[in-house]
């Protein structure tokens, strides 16, 4: 497996993993032409903040990791504050892709926020593992936020 910069070629692996994302407890709930989900990789990487990655395999990809400044996003805490995106495929399931994806993409920013479904315990231990915790609640999800030792200030308004 290695990883790579995802570029505005990856659009529709980035929309394929939303899906995958969404759909994460096996019912098919997500409808791939949902404004709410394509907001997640219109115009990606053109957008400030934009930045991500994707795992792949010489058979292609195996997921992917991306974040975008998303006022109306599912993990939004702060303007400046990117969101993350990261789901991994069937075929790379089991295989250390997610945590690989979550190292590579928490590698520069200072702070990170994402949104997780209760239920999804895989997910949510592997965030809170780097160092996610929760700041916030909207309906069946929590919003977590992780913030770099290192950064200035080193603690986020909630």
């Amino acid at each position: 497996m290695r990883l790579r910069p995802a570029t505005a070629a990856d659009r529709p692996l980035l929309l394929a993993c939303t899906v995958e994302a969404v759909n994460w407890t096996g019912e098919d709930r997500a409808d791939p032409t949902d404004p709410l989900l394509t907001t997640y990789v219109t115009d990606f990487p053109d957008r400030p903040g934009d930045a991500g990655i994707v795992a792949e395999d010489d058979d292609g990809p195996l997921g992917a990791a991306w974040l975008r400044l998303l006022p109306g996003g599912w993990g939004h805490v702060a303007d400046d504050v990117p969101e993350l995106s990261l789901a991994v495929l069937p075929r790379g399931r089991g295989r250390g892709v997610g945590s690989a994806l979550l190292a590579g993409i928490l590698a520069d920013p200072p702070r990170v926020s994402l949104s997780v479904e209760d239920g999804n315990d895989r997910a949510r231990g592997m965030y809170e593992r780097a160092g996610f915790t929760v700041v916030g609640r909207v309906g069946g999800s929590d919003t977590m936020l992780r913030v770099r030792d290192d950064s200035p200030g080193g603690t986020m308004p909630r």
